[in-house]
């Protein structure tokens, strides 16, 4: 019972980040209808750069479709014992990423809602995204799992805000706080406080241990040290032996 309420925070935001991502994908696929214009497109033209932007708009949302829900099975226990599978997807979503989302991110940004301050925090968040990619790749790479899977949370979480600050603008929209001050709190406070969170959960997990050793670097070390050992031994008896 102890252990299924330790991961059940864990669990709990995977089904509410999937559900949330799925109410999104629903919500924008009205963007790919060549025929109708959705109201938050209405709202933002006409835009600099028009032709970017309405192509940079249909590839950040066909992106995040993809590239979240396959960032939070990534986190899955059954999924991490599978190094194979996990390998894979792990590469299409980093893919996604670092070559769609945060990209066509970056163009939509400068034409967000709120102005400069929710410019910033979106170039934060997308490079917050893009920076722990990078990193969670390499230290995959050299077999580093503790840093690849810190980075890793970094990236979901940063990808999270997209429903949490839904969430927030609906409630402030509902106890009439002013919609431009609360489009910038419900921005920011989930950036922040998502790349916070990641940082205390990670320094407080038994994960944070050293990263295993790879099976062959492991008998590699016990060979070696069998042989200083007997290395060891052998010079031992040579002095303990008079006339030698």
């Amino acid at each position: 019972m102890p252990r299924l309420l330790d991961h059940l925070p864990r669990r709990l935001f995977l089904v509410v980040m999937l559900a949330g991502s799925a109410l999104i994908t629903a919500a924008s696929l009205a963007y790919f209808d060549p025929d109708t214009l959705p109201p938050f497109v209405i709202e933002k033209l006409p835009v600099r750069f028009e032709a970017l932007w309405l192509a940079s708009l249909k590839l950040h949302v066909a992106a995040a479709a993809l590239a979240f829900p396959l960032c939070l099975v990534l986190m899955t226990r059954w999924l991490q014992r599978s190094a194979a599978f996990h390998r894979w997807l792990g590469r299409v979503s980093g893919v996604l990423v670092l070559f769609a989302l945060v990209p066509s991110g970056v163009v939509l940004a400068f034409d967000a809602k709120g102005g400069r301050s929710v410019t910033a925090g979106f170039l934060l968040s997308g490079a917050i995204v893009a920076g722990s990619m990078l990193h969670g790749v390499l230290s995959a790479r050299r077999r580093d799992f503790v840093a690849h899977r810190r980075a890793m949370q970094h990236v979901l979480a940063q990808m999270s805000v997209a429903v949490t600050s839904r969430a927030l603008i609906l409630g402030f929209n509902a106890a009439g706080i002013d919609p431009d001050l609360s489009y910038v709190i419900a921005l920011w406070g989930p950036v922040l406080a998502s790349a916070a969170v990641v940082e205390l959960v990670s320094r407080r997990s038994p994960r944070s241990l050293p990263a295993r050793v790879h099976p062959v670097e492991r008998i590699r070390r016990e060979v070696s040290s069998l042989a200083l050992l007997l290395r060891a031994r052998a010079v031992v008896r040579s002095v303990a032996r008079p006339g030698r």
